[in-house]
């Protein structure tokens, strides 16, 4: 696993820098920011500062978090104020989720979390290009909004939201064009139940694959 962060650069860092004070001055329409635990995936259990950005063109109907989907409902927040927030947790790592956070240029957020000794998590569907200096690469895609390719190379987990079989034929699609030292992980579908047995016998079946419960769920945090 090459833990070496993730530089990714952006057409829009030109424009970034006539921004005074960059990039602490950078504003993101963030939903909620929070200290919890990691609830999902490999790092579940660790805690971590969560970053929620606003606006999302994927749009789950199966989504938690939907009020996160329109981008004009939520304050535009400064850069500065928001890695404040993640340095004062005391948190080691800052998760940057949404919503779908490619929408927005992550390069002055990202840069500005390492700066104040943090390391960056991102999670996204891949479905807009890779922005920023990223520390771990969660890919959660859905089939009826394909990842970008480019994003491929740099997945250090795969989680695939399982709800029938034909999920199970997706997340093999996209396990094959990830790097061999990505993790693999299922997601039963937290409200479909019949998603649980389904994903036991497959994994059972096919041991590179591991599943990942929504823990935070169970115990009722955030």
């Amino acid at each position: 696993m090459n833990t070496q962060t993730k530089m990714f650069k952006t057409k829009e860092r030109k424009r970034i820098k006539n921004v005074p004070g960059f990039p602490e001055d950078v504003e993101y329409p963030l939903m909620e920011s929070f200290y919890t635990i990691q609830g999902e995936g490999t790092h579940s259990g660790k805690p971590a500062y969560f970053i929620r950005l606003a606006g999302c063109d994927v749009k789950c109907w199966w989504c938690d978090v939907k009020e996160s989907w329109d981008e004009s409902r939520h304050p535009k927040i400064k850069t500065g104020d928001i890695v404040k927030g993640a340095k004062e947790s005391n948190a080691e790592f800052a998760v940057i989720t949404g919503g779908e956070p490619l929408l927005h240029n992550l390069e002055p957020l990202t840069l500005s979390l390492k700066q104040a000794g943090l390391k960056v998590h991102l999670e996204t569907s891949g479905s807009s290009p890779l922005t920023g200096q990223l520390d771990w690469i969660t890919l959660s895609p859905k089939r009826f909004k394909k990842p970008l390719d480019e994003i491929f190379p740099y997945v250090d987990e795969l989680k695939v939201v399982v709800l029938k079989n034909k999920d199970l034929e997706w997340a093999e699609e996209n396990a094959g064009k990830c790097p061999s030292s990505s993790n693999l992980l299922l997601q039963p579908e937290w409200d479909t139940p019949s998603s649980v047995p389904l994903i036991v016998d497959y994994v059972k079946k096919n041991p590179k694959w591991r599943i990942s419960l929504q823990t935070h769920k169970f115990m009722n945090v955030p």
